[in-house]
């Protein structure tokens, strides 16, 4: 990064935590901030969740938000994917708790303290993809294993004209199989455009700053009016993309459950 200039993309850089490499027989397993950063995530999963253990009598507020999110996900699970779903609601619920947090985490101003700065885990394709094409995976394994070959019946839409079958075979396959890269970019694309937009307007800020005079000051103000605005929209993304996400996933479970 070029002095006086600020790199939008550097915060999604993937570094050895503390500055220091690992590397065992050739290959680098250093410990990342990206990783460090999914430990935390998964240590207030944890925390958040044992305040549902609890199981008191009269529940305390902690007790009563861990109740409520079991709830929301098994409706989400009775809607979505109907009889014989109620087996998966683990998996949508950590997948949708794990991806909230994350996001979320991703959006705390940690940078306000000199040598901190949070790292947004679910801008990265690679995670995002590991989460579409395990749940891609699951999907199939589901289908293949309870309905067998005439899972692939799934491609061949009831009612359909059979003269039409050369074609809507060929789109029902591909439309399939752009699931897990539409789930993956979906999540992608959604948490980085909004960090760097943070990070644009932040620059602006500085710059308006440094430069002076009524148009900077000007320049400035309008552009922390945007970053708060956009930061409020962050938040609502966060919640919808982990949304969405877990309930893409809950009715792609229901093609491979009930077929059609």
């Amino acid at each position: 990064m070029s002095a006086g200039k600020i790199d939008p993309m550097e915060q999604f850089m993937v570094e050895p935590m503390m500055g220091r490499s690992l590397h065992v027989l050739g290959y680098d397993v250093s410990f990342t901030n990206s990783a460090f950063f999914m430990i935390v995530v998964f240590m207030l999963l944890a925390l958040f969740m044992s305040g549902g253990l609890k199981r008191q009598l009269v529940p305390g507020r902690w007790q009563v938000m861990a109740e409520s999110a079991v709830s929301f996900i098994d409706n989400m699970v009775n809607t979505s994917i109907g009889k014989g779903g109620k087996k998966f609601a683990p998996y949508i619920f950590s997948l949708f708790f794990f991806i909230l947090f994350a996001n979320l985490i991703g959006v705390l101003p940690l940078a306000i303290v000199p040598g901190l700065h949070t790292f947004a885990v679910t801008s990265h394709i690679t995670l995002t993809a590991i989460l579409a094409f395990l749940s891609f995976g699951i999907v199939l394994a589901v289908g293949l294993f309870k309905h067998g070959f005439r899972f692939f019946s799934l491609f061949v839409p009831h009612g359909a004209p059979l003269w039409l079958m050369p074609v809507i075979i060929p789109v029902e396959f591909v439309s399939f199989m752009v699931r897990p890269f539409s789930l993956a970019l979906r999540l992608f694309v959604a948490m980085t455009a909004g960090h760097i937009l943070l990070e644009v307007f932040g620059s602006f800020v500085v710059q308006g700053l440094n430069a002076g005079g009524p148009l900077g000051w000007l320049v400035s103000a309008l552009s922390f009016v945007m970053i708060v605005g956009v930061s409020a929209l962050e938040l609502l993304v966060c919640a919808i993309q982990a949304y969405v996400f877990a309930l893409l996933t809950s009715l792609y479970l229901h093609d491979a459950v009930h077929l059609h």
